[in-house]
């Protein structure tokens, strides 16, 4: 893969963090719809990959601290499994306006790379089967497509099974 920003270097707040530690990643654009139902189904049939190897950024709230869960497209979010994984006894979605004023990103096009206030972050373990995941760049309509591992590496993740 070869390392890849927007024409003049200007990148996403992802595509720099990826860019400054040095991880080799692929960015992938695609027309986005603002009527789409799901916005990683939506990369997954746009790019013609399996929507297991696209994986959704979603904050949530863990015993009243924001965490990051980065989960398939395909799957959804188990908040009891994503508390179990973290230590923590409860887990509700957080509030989409914390959770942009967190990340520095809009809802649809939160990235777990390159966030305003780094979170607590846990990648269901499943991205691991593969070589390489997808996950938004920053902005809907943009992916990037890196290795499991350095996902992993640069977001501190912990892989646990939180999807079902």
């Amino acid at each position: 893969m070869a390392r890849s920003t927007k024409k003049g270097g200007q990148g996403t707040p992802a595509t720099v963090a990826l860019e400054k530690a040095g991880i080799a990643f692929t960015v992938h654009a695609y027309p986005h719809d603002p009527a789409a139902a799901s916005y990683g189904g939506e990369a997954a049939q746009a790019l013609g990959i399996p929507a297991a190897r696209v994986f959704k950024t979603l904050v949530a709230e863990v015993d009243g601290a924001l965490t990051v869960a980065v989960v398939p497209v395909s799957g959804r979010l188990d908040l009891k499994a994503l508390a179990a994984a973290v230590g923590g006894k409860r887990a509700v979605m957080a509030d989409p306006a914390a959770a942009e004023r967190s990340s520095g990103y809009v809802v649809g096009g939160i990235s777990p790379l390159g966030q305003r206030r780094p979170l607590r972050t846990v990648l269901d373990d499943s991205a691991l089967a593969h070589p390489t995941v997808y996950v938004s760049a920053g902005r809907r309509g943009l992916e990037v497509e890196l290795s499991p591992a350095d996902l992993v590496a640069l977001t501190r993740a912990l892989p646990a099974p939180v999807s079902r």
